[in-house]
């Protein structure tokens, strides 16, 4: 298997770049788009275990638009073959002071693009030796 294929990252890259800019600016449209429509589609959230495209899509309506904003670091995108990747990321809010999230998400290729199949999002008190 060939890993980080350079056309293949950049792909990902580019649709982990799509997802970033849409959750801070709320276009639950996007969203909804690039999470898989299948009932075995689950998102772990802060506060939430979302099983299914449908909780997925319904959390995301539900969701206050406002506190998006976010500074991300260590972005870390591999890919596995043409039509699967992994991205996992930090982030920072302002309105969290001392908190770290960590979002991971697992992508696959499917005829209609890519698409997050499983993804998560915890927040934790930022690690001493590790401070942004």
């Amino acid at each position: 298997m060939q890993v980080d294929l350079p056309d293949v990252l950049a792909e990902v890259t580019a649709q982990f770049a799509r997802y970033e800019k849409a959750l801070v600016s709320n276009d639950v449209a996007v969203l909804d788009e690039l999470f898989h429509d299948d009932p075995r589609t689950l998102r772990y959230g802060g506060g939430e275990n979302l099983y299914g495209y449908r909780e997925i899509r319904a959390f995301r309506a539900g969701r206050p638009a406002v506190g998006l904003m976010r500074r991300i670091e260590r972005t870390v995108i591999t890919t596995y073959g043409r039509d699967m990747a992994v991205a996992s990321t930090l982030f920072y809010r302002d309105t969290a002071p001392g908190k770290a999230g960590r979002q991971m998400q697992t992508w696959v290729r499917f005829p209609q693009g890519w698409r997050i199949v499983a993804a998560h999002v915890s927040v934790i008190d930022e690690p001493r030796d590790q401070k942004a």
